[in-house]
């Protein structure tokens, strides 16, 4: 595109969004507020002309910036691969931020290839570690004449070291006989009676490979938990920028995946050091098969440890790094073996992950096939955890990573996107990655380059052309979600130290694909679903983030810079070390609000057992309660309450922290504070309609009814009285509004409300469908009496293969124009519709429930609607299986399907296409 199309391009989207969100008072739109991309490089085989091009695609459609992300290369363009960081690697990704910063997109970068950490500077010496033990019997009296050496080859020529040799009697007996073994693994020691056990622990390596590696990035996985391995590892980058960082916005951290990193070789001196006991003498309980309660004990200690040196040594180094660099960072902390809060509180933008496979939603009309995968394991509380971290210390944005296969390839409809991006959102997530999209030359073609793991919204999408539809929606939320602070009114405490105390394994990865195990179960999960579900807004706080929290007008802050809670939850837990109870009864005198679902039975760990559980019991002994009510204790403490209770309602009711009851309807919601108001985030996942007056909590004097789908703007019907605002909501299924609820007495047109006052008109007649763009080859055109998909015509085999654009067309008498305003709904839709009435763009209707206002295109007589209907890759990609066309020919794991078996689409069913309707219109009042 030239330059002075672009530019025409640019200002044309400007006035349409002056013409369409002008009234709304929409926040700015800005580079954060779009959309941004996963950007996959494969083999960084890559251009200037076809960089150009496809950053000026991804503008066009919406999108406000791009992730590059190095992989492995596609079959057969070995040649053009260019080595990452490499001077001509180098060279295009600064090409590649100015042309993005010209078009008003961002850039960040992946510190690596592929995932995790690692690359061709890593050393063996750097690599990541795993413990290893290996058990010998041993008796009274007689020599031991077996060598204590790893018995793994492989092992011992990664330079695997022994760290610790513990022996164990019959009667309790532990010594360190370490220093008994001589270089060859002789042991020079005999128990003096009975029968030992002597457990040796070796520090070995995973040998773990970068995983989906790019040219030039190939190599070991680096030790995350050892600082001088992340130094060593980022001083490759340092020595490339040479003080001249590229101009990227964040450098990104995709999620752990370290595979049995378990160890350090510093990790027995860094244990000492935390936990002030020696670990090497309690090597026998890092065995799986201990499952006492000193081993549980010690794993506990142990899982903190590792914790902490992930987060001093990874987490905050690698952050610190990049602020000297000018930049910020972007961490996926999920799948970390340690304290997912204080982790992802370590970056600049927090970043969660969605699951696999579609969410369940009961939304009349939402394709759910039995082929694509429903995550039985989905559980949205999992992304608080990001955003939680972000709101306790006031991090504006909180990403995501977004639509990751959430279909199997080829697949996904905009429809299915909407509600799991909503879900984010209502999690606290505000700044959407799209995971994502693949580099691909301009001359490769159909379908073009493909990552195997990806919902791919790319220019050879056949659903591309009506992208920014669902990019501008998502546009228009986060520029409210953006906005303002959070206003969630309470904390509630995460009992790590009751996951920490699981007996099975070593180091614990808390993954989102795991969740069922380590969160979903739990009573701190039932209770966030509970007070959600009551109308509380909320987020997850850990015991560091209590350790330095104080108390403000009688709410909580961790920093000055973030929201401020009204209460503090307790859970039901296990443990909780004596400080932090000690610190939660210190904000209770300080004047804050506390409620205990129960209190803590034991302190964790080994470590200074003792004194731990005396100071618990001294602190629970210091507490007196009376009984206002049912179920429910209280007791003044300084100037604050602590209630003592198995009903969270009511304690919160009686400390005067009211509920949004509009969840009552089957509604969910955020809420964001601005200067003199708040705005409103409300979703409606049910399966029935709202339409009603509902209450929501603040003295609003004007409200303003905020549509992010369409961007129309008005002030809504609503009634003020003692510090409650009723407001007039509809909402079908699967709909979201946005309210901005205002103290000032704000002017602007009256929201309209959607009443029929006549029963629905059907398009009949003749219609027209016209095959515009698409392929493999464009079907001939069609007339039909009954408006029906163009799969359908069975008859036709062009039909059934064809993935692209296709028009449907006809012409309808208004005899009489009665009222002022009309109401269109399409019906059925495979997948999208872009709408014209008279030959004037309605819109683009991409989602359920496929309707929108017409009433100003319409005139008198005879009108002419046109439908550009796009549907879904998948019938293209299933004859080309078929016909047995290669079209994926990549090195690595090649391209698979969502369940990482050989991809094969022949033997699918060609997938409804087109327009079923049935298309009506019907007068509004």
């Amino acid at each position: 595109m030239s330059k002075v199309k672009t530019i025409c391009f640019v200002i044309g989207m400007i006035l349409f969004l002056q013409k369409n969100y002008a009234q709304a008072q929409w926040p700015a739109i800005k580079q954060t507020t779009k959309p941004w991309t996963r950007w996959w490089w494969m083999g960084s085989a890559v251009d200037e002309k076809n960089l150009d091009k496809t950053l000026t695609a991804y503008s066009q459609a919406g999108f406000g910036g791009v992730e590059v992300t190095p992989i492995y290369g596609a079959i057969g363009f070995e040649k053009k691969y260019i080595s990452f960081l490499s001077p001509e690697w180098m060279h295009m990704l600064g090409f590649t931020v100015t042309k993005a910063n010209a078009l008003g997109m961002g850039v960040d970068m992946n510190t690596g290839t592929g995932w995790p950490f690692g690359g061709p500077q890593v050393t063996k010496e750097d690599a990541a570690s795993k413990l290893i033990i290996q058990t010998y019997l041993l008796e009274a009296g007689k020599n031991f004449d077996e060598k204590i050496i790893l018995t793994d080859d492989k092992q011992l020529q990664a330079g695997a070291q022994l760290q610790a040799a513990t022996a164990y009697g019959e009667k309790g007996e532990i010594i360190s006989v370490l220093d008994k073994i001589d270089k060859t693994g002789k042991l020079n020691w005999i128990p003096p009676s009975g029968k030992w056990e002597l457990y040796a622990g070796f520090s070995g390596k995973t040998l773990q490979m970068v995983k989906r590696a790019a040219p030039g990035g190939e190599g070991l996985v680096m030790n995350h938990l050892n600082k001088k391995a992340v130094d060593n590892y980022l001083k490759r980058f340092t020595d490339v920028f040479n003080g001249q960082a590229p101009g990227i916005r964040a450098f990104f951290n995709d999620s752990y995946e370290v595979y049995n990193a378990n160890w350090s070789p510093d990790l027995l001196d860094e244990f000492k050091k935390r936990k002030n006991y020696d670990l090497s003498l309690c090597i026998k309980q890092l065995q799986n098969t201990d499952t006492t309660e000193k081993a549980i004990r010690v794993k506990s200690d142990y899982r903190e440890t590792i914790s902490q040196m992930l987060i001093d040594n990874m987490a905050v180094n690698w952050t610190s790094w990049a602020h000297k660099n000018n930049r910020i960072t972007k961490y996926q902390a999920h799948g970390s073996p340690g304290n997912l809060l204080d982790l992802y509180a370590a970056a600049d933008i927090p970043e969660c992950e969605a699951y696999f496979g579609l969410s369940y939603f009961p939304i009349p009309g939402l394709r759910h096939d039995t082929a694509d995968v429903v995550n039985p394991n989905s559980n949205p509380n999992i992304f608080k955890f990001a955003s939680s971290a972000a709101h306790l210390y006031g991090k504006p944005l909180v990403s995501s990573e977004t639509f990751v296969w959430l279909t199997d390839h080829f697949k996904t409809s905009f429809s299915q996107c909407k509600p799991e991006v909503e879900r984010l959102f209502l999690g606290g997530i505000n700044h959407v990655f799209y995971h994502g999209t693949t580099y691909s030359p301009e001359d490769i073609p159909f379908p073009g380059w493909q990552f195997y793991a990806s919902t791919n919204f790319t220019p050879s999408n056949s659903l591309w052309p009506q992208l920014n539809g669902l990019n501008n929606y998502i546009t228009l939320c986060q520029s409210v979600l953006q906005t303002g602070e959070s206003d969630n009114e309470l904390f509630i405490y995460w009992p790590v130290y009751d996951c920490w105390a699981n007996p099975k394994g070593t180091d614990m990865q808390l993954t989102m694909h795991n969740a069922n195990e380590w969160l979903t179960p739990t009573g701190f999960n039932k209770t966030v679903t509970q007070l959600q579900n009551t109308g509380y807004l909320l987020d997850y706080v850990s015991d560091k983030m209590l350790l330095q929290s104080q108390v403000s007008s009688g709410s909580i802050q961790i920093v000055s810079a973030a929201p401020a809670h009204k209460a503090l939850i307790v859970p039901l837990c296990n443990l909780m070390p004596a400080e932090t109870l000690g610190k939660i009864i210190k904000l209770a005198q300080d004047g804050a609000i506390v409620i205990f679902q129960g209190f803590p039975k034991d302190v964790p760990g080994l470590s200074d057992l003792a004194k731990g559980r005396s100071d618990l019991k001294k602190i629970l002994a210091s507490l007196t309660f009376r009984i206002p009510g049912e179920g429910t204790q209280e007791i003044k403490t300084g100037k604050g309450k602590i209630f003592l209770s198995n009903n969270l309602p009511t304690a919160l009711q009686m400390a005067g922290i009211n509920r949004e009851e509009l969840v009552d309807k089957g509604l969910q919601f955020i809420r964001r504070k601005i200067n003199g108001g708040k705005y409103y985030y409300i979703v409606n996942h049910s399966p029935d309609a709202v339409n009603t007056l509902l209450p929501i909590q603040f003295a609003a004097n004007t409200v303003t009814i905020m549509n992010p789908q369409t961007g129309s703007t008005g002030i809504a019907h609503s009634v003020k009285k003692n510090g409650v605002t009723k407001v007039q909501l509809q909402l079908q299924s699967g709909e979201a509004i946005i309210l901005k609820a205002s103290v000032n007495i704000e002017k602007g047109s009256t929201w309209k409300y959607t009443e029929l006052t006549g029963n629905p008109i059907e398009l009949k007649g003749e219609w027209n469908l016209h095959f515009a763009t698409g392929g493999p080859q464009l079907p001939a055109d069609k007339k039909m009496t009954t408006l029906q998909p163009w799969t359908m015509f069975s008859d036709d085999s062009t039909t059934q293969s064809f993935s692209g654009t296709a028009v449907y067309s006809t012409t309808f008498n208004l005899p009489q124009k009665n009222v002022s305003d009309y109401l269109l709904q399409l019906g059925k839709v495979y997948e999208s519709a872009k709408v014209f009435i008279n030959d004037k763009e309605i819109g683009i209707l991409w989602s359920i429930p496929y309707e929108a206002r017409i009433g100003k295109y319409m005139k008198q007589g005879e009108n002419t609607i046109k439908i550009e209907v796009v549907n879904l890759m998948a019938n293209r990609i299933r004859n080309m299986d078929m016909n047995k066309q290669e079209w994926r020919k990549y090195h690595e794991i090649n391209f698979v399907n969502i369940n990482y078996k050989g991809f094969d689409a022949s033997n699918w069913k060609v997938q409804p296409s087109g327009l079923q309707g049935p298309v009506t219109i019907t007068e509004l009042k």
